[in-house]
């Protein structure tokens, strides 16, 4: 997987640490990893965008970020309203392409869910993994409601022929609902994908050698970790007893 697309299905539910955890795994297998942001909103010049939190918390080795808009809206209209150029997907994936011809992971973090638009024209992120012809990660939240949109976000990949890698909760709970628990067995059947992790909230909180160190126990093997589904479904199926966190 020299390229991987990481998609959420909303904005806010851990698509940045997931991101940073992927890149501390394959950092710390010796692998070189750069992180590419395609359209940063919210921030002004010289704030620490995502790429750069991703850097931070991983020791991936480079980031790049084409496009920065100041209010915390979907890109397209961000740029729109700032007055200033959007990102297109074609410049997405020559953007990825690029750096991926001196790395050997390039991770494409998207902006809110797989078909927020770039542009006037409608471009979106699942436009630049078709175009790279790359597989794409999905974060989904722990609750109520993600069954929902993990499994609009399965069909609109599949409608366009795009590889889904799979799932991983980008903010798993220290005290699970029952809605989470659940999820844990029907994530999958929703994503038509397998369950890849389950990060632990306030993970991006940790100190960045905290963070490499047990960002491996966090994700399957398929993305380079020891992180068990079966193992962790058991310790949280709906009737477990589950410890009270300390």
């Amino acid at each position: 997987m020299g390229i991987v697309v990481v998609s959420g299905t909303g904005t806010e539910i851990g698509k940045t640490v997931v991101t940073a955890a992927v890149a501390a795994v394959a950092t710390a297998a010796g692998r070189s990893v750069a992180v590419l942001k395609p359209a940063q909103t919210g921030l002004g010049p010289g704030e620490r965008g995502d790429a750069d939190e991703v850097v931070r918390l991983s020791g991936a080795v480079a980031s790049a970020e084409l496009g920065r808009f100041p209010e915390p809206l979907a890109p397209g209209t961000a740029a729109r309203r700032a007055g200033l150029a959007p990102v297109g997907a074609l410049e997405v994936a020559e953007a990825a392409r690029k750096l991926a011809a001196s790395h050997d992971l390039v991770l494409v973090e998207g902006a809110g869910g797989l078909l927020v638009r770039f542009d006037a024209e409608g471009g979106t992120l699942a436009d630049a993994a078709a175009l790279l012809g790359a597989p794409v990660l999905v974060v989904t939240p722990a609750g109520l409601g993600t069954l929902n949109s993990t499994a609009l976000t399965a069909e609109a990949l599949r409608a366009r022929g795009i590889e889904q890698l799979g799932v991983v909760v980008g903010s798993w709970p220290a005290a699970p609902d029952l809605a989470a628990r659940c999820n844990l067995a029907d994530l999958p059947e929703a994503a038509g994908a397998p369950l890849l992790g389950a990060v632990p909230e306030g993970s991006g909180a940790l100190d960045p050698a905290e963070f490499r160190a047990a960002a491996g126990g966090w994700l399957g093997p398929a993305l380079g970790g020891t992180w068990d589904a079966t193992a962790f479904g058991e310790r949280f199926a709906p009737g477990a007893v589950v410890a009270e966190p300390s």
